[in-house]
């Protein structure tokens, strides 16, 4: 199974740069092995199943909730049955249908 995650996480209550705060959410798949991607507007990751999924959602909050007092966030998943690696598929096969 697939479970593709896009998502957003970030504090309201800390004025208008957050990049110190998104900062610590990307350190902390830098230290797991969860395949990310960084993107301007939320990071998108994958996983095999939306228990972990949802378990990273729980550990990027709490890289946040000691300090801030609101949290927004954003989160759309894909889930897909007998696939894997749909980061990097997806994005070819669009690519590839480009070229055609």
């Amino acid at each position: 199974m697939s479970c593709l995650v896009e998502f957003a996480m970030f504090p309201t209550d800390k004025g208008e740069s957050v990049s110190e705060y998104v900062s610590r959410i990307i350190k902390m798949f830098e230290k797991s092995e969860v395949n990310y991607q960084l993107t301007p507007m939320g990071t998108i990751f994958e996983v095999d199943t939306i228990e972990k999924a949802t378990d990273i959602i729980n550990k990027a909050y709490k890289e946040l909730e000691n300090d801030c007092n609101r949290v927004y966030a954003t989160i759309k998943m894909d889930i897909r049955k007998n696939k894997n690696n749909r980061m990097k598929q997806k994005i070819e096969s669009v690519m590839q249908k480009i070229k055609e």
